[in-house]
């Protein structure tokens, strides 16, 4: 899990490539789109409307499970988004006779408290980046703009506060888990990898042999998944925003995100007579994040999480019977 663009499928596809976890190339949208569609799983009718439609999604559809058997199942079993998880994840496991699994969602921080109450064995890996490469990288495939008059002006700052937002979220519930809680970084995983799969194996009790890993290259190991691919003049992806920032863009980030950047590790560079004021800084900081916070209580608390996007499930047309399609 992480802030978008941090490199959580990069981190999934490397667990993968280990070897020993079920092997996985679907998403699982079950907090942030499935419960807030469809209610909570305790009740029938929301896990048939829930079934309904995702065995016509895209991670079904290389789920490799029979929709009856996985149905029947779900419906006799699940009474949460935990158990959905375990009854999915657990019969692809099985099928494939390994006995560990693995899911990735950026958006997991948001729900770390939940999981955790309905899988009480969870461990969360969360990936953290620099802020201001995400910023980029965002912004280049459309940034955040939450506000309608703030469609382009203010884009880089205002992802900026998202990725604030996202890392400040995670590493607090984090803290409440201790001993089940892991923090990685992007640029670490980059540049020293065995190192940082070494502690990271040691957290799962997992062996994460980095030639293995190497020889396996699942996914994104394989191919890079960069927004800034078509145009990339070198292979190392870290502090990009070095080159392709302006002094100015830099320090207007810093003044909104040093604070967070600091705590993750990542040391300032421009000077403070560069940067906005802390007052002008602290209201935008307040203003977004309870902005953020609003939409997401909004989405998980009321009957507006109906209105859920499910085009991230890609769906088919169609709801198989059966299926060993991958």
């Amino acid at each position: 899990m992480g802030c978008h663009r941090s490199g959580t499928n990069l981190l999934y596809d490397t667990l993968l490539s280990s070897g020993g976890f079920a092997l996985y190339r679907g998403f699982l949208p079950v907090y942030k789109v499935l419960i807030p569609r469809f209610g909570n799983l305790d009740k029938v009718a929301n896990r048939e409307q829930m079934m309904a439609t995702w065995l016509r999604s895209k991670g079904f559809r290389r789920s490799g499970l029979d929709a009856a058997a996985v149905t029947e199942k779900v419906l006799a079993e699940c009474n949460s988004g935990g158990d959905f998880l375990r009854i999915v994840m657990g019969e692809i496991a099985k099928a494939q006779g390994v006995n560990r699994w693995a899911v990735y969602d950026p958006d997991t921080v948001l729900h770390m408290q939940r999981i955790k109450s309905e899988i009480p064995e969870a461990l969360f890996v969360h990936i953290i980046r620099d802020g201001r490469d995400i910023a980029l990288s965002l912004k280049k495939m459309g940034g955040f703009t939450p506000f309608p008059w703030d469609r382009s002006s203010r884009s880089l700052e205002e992802t900026g506060l998202y990725w604030r937002w996202m890392v400040r979220k995670g590493r607090e519930y984090g803290a409440a888990f201790a001993g089940d809680y892991h923090e990685i970084h992007f640029e670490d995983l980059v540049t020293d990898p065995q190192k940082t799969l070494s502690g990271l194996g040691v957290f799962l009790d997992h062996d994460l042999d980095y030639d293995r890993i190497q020889k396996t290259a699942l996914g994104s190991l394989h191919e890079s998944n960069s927004s800034f691919r078509e145009q990339e003049t070198r292979q190392n992806p870290v502090n990009r925003w070095k080159d392709k920032l302006s002094p100015k863009e830099v320090a207007s980030l810093e003044t909104l995100i040093g604070d967070c950047l600091q705590d993750a590790g990542y040391p300032l560079v421009s000077g403070e007579g560069e940067r906005k004021s802390v007052l002008q800084a602290a209201c935008m900081q307040t203003l977004y994040t309870g902005m953020l916070d609003a939409k997401f209580w909004l989405k998980i608390k009321t009957p507006l999480g109906k209105w859920a996007n499910l085009s991230v499930l890609e769906l088919s047309d169609s709801v198989p019977q059966s299926s060993s399609a991958r």
